[in-house]
């Protein structure tokens, strides 16, 4: 995969385009305004592994909280959420939010846009132009009759021209559909259009499991095109979730910048012998509850003996089924033979020991 060559963003610490790693972003569901819970949550993404988090900043008293988030020591960069009113997004900025995301064609007056202007480019912080099927211009909607994707598109280039009319180009574009063709097809035209980098998601799109099909399928085809720079995976979900299928989609594609465990595993058949789908959820568990998952492994699970060492020949290290028992091994070769409830612990501890993580 050839990836699209953009400018470079920067939030914070974290580079957005050009050639650096695509970014994994989240948002808060938390009350902002709620200072320990937003703390205790924004503190759970950046350990599980977020780049990027945002917040809905609905009032100025909410926009305060950026400030305390960096005096309690968060080092994630964190985004404002603006809608409506500039005088939010001035407070942000000046209470340290490392980016802003607005529609400018709701902030109200070229006057106020400018202002919102003045205090990135002062401060260097960057603007998110966030366009969806639901904030297009009422000139757009009527010349395309419907939010279609080139009514997206054709949204968000309006805006970023509004910025460049004022002279400010630090900026990062993304349109957002609730259908995924839709979706598809107007960052397509966008990676036609023009050389800001884009943000990708596939906007209202459901719980845990429909939510996930959406966002794989629609982020993972823009990334397969070499299209896309940062990705959120939105879900009505806990937002920990976001952080890990996002994670999961860069890794099917090998973008993954943050190595962890790639487990393979056969979706079992009538020669399998052992109750390979709850030992493979058992297998899961352990890695969240020791922090193993983030070993840069690859660890098949497999039904059967002709499913295994050979087939997983390239796995570090693997488990083939038997009659009431697994065959353990590394590299294609067989180690030992366990019985069937000692399978996922024999295996947790030999993974420790050829990490030594013990």
């Amino acid at each position: 995969m050839t990836r699209r060559l953009t400018k470079t963003i920067k939030a914070g610490a974290v580079c957005i385009g050009g050639n650096s790693p695509i970014s994994v972003q989240t948002m808060t569901n938390t009350d902002t305004s709620n200072t320990a819970a937003t703390l205790a949550q924004v503190r759970a993404m950046q350990e599980a592994g977020a780049d990027i988090v945002r917040l809905a900043v609905p009032d100025e008293a909410a926009a305060a909280t950026f400030t305390y988030l960096k005096e309690q020591g968060i080092t994630v960069p964190l985004v404002a959420d603006i809608h409506f009113d500039y005088r939010i997004a001035l407070a942000a900025v000046a209470a340290g939010a490392d980016k802003i995301r607005i529609n400018p064609g709701n902030i109200g007056s070229r006057e106020k846009v400018e202002a919102v202007v003045r205090a990135c480019r002062a401060a260097g912080v960057p603007i998110r132009i966030g366009v969806n099927s639901g904030s297009l211009e009422k000139h757009i909607l009527e010349k395309h009759g419907a939010p279609t994707a080139e009514a997206l598109a054709e949204s968000a280039l309006y805006h970023a021209a509004m910025l460049e009319a004022l002279d400010f180009e630090d900026i990062v574009l993304s349109v957002k559909a609730s259908t995924v063709p839709e979706m598809i097809e107007a960052n397509r035209i966008l990676a036609e259009r023009t050389s800001y980098p884009l943000h990708l998601g596939v906007t209202e799109a459901g719980g845990a499991h429909m939510g996930v099909v959406k966002s794989a399928v629609g982020i993972g085809a823009c990334l397969a095109d070499g299209i896309g720079d940062t990705i959120r995976v939105s879900l009505t979900a806990d937002p920990l979730l976001e952080i890990r299928e996002a994670r999961a989609i860069l890794s099917a594609l090998g973008m993954n910048p943050v190595r962890e465990m790639d487990i393979i595993s056969c979706p079992t058949c009538g020669r399998t012998k052992i109750d390979l789908i709850p030992l493979l959820s058992r297998f899961e568990e352990e890695l969240d509850k020791t922090g193993l998952r983030r070993l840069p492994l690859r660890v098949a699970f497999m039904g059967c003996v002709v499913n295994g060492p050979g087939e997983a020949r390239e796995a570090d290290i693997g488990i083939a089924g038997g009659i009431g028992e697994g065959i353990l091994f590394k590299k294609g070769e067989i180690i030992r033979r366990v019985p069937e409830d000692a399978i996922v612990p024999e295996l947790i501890a030999e993974i420790r020991r050829m990490t030594h993580a013990e």
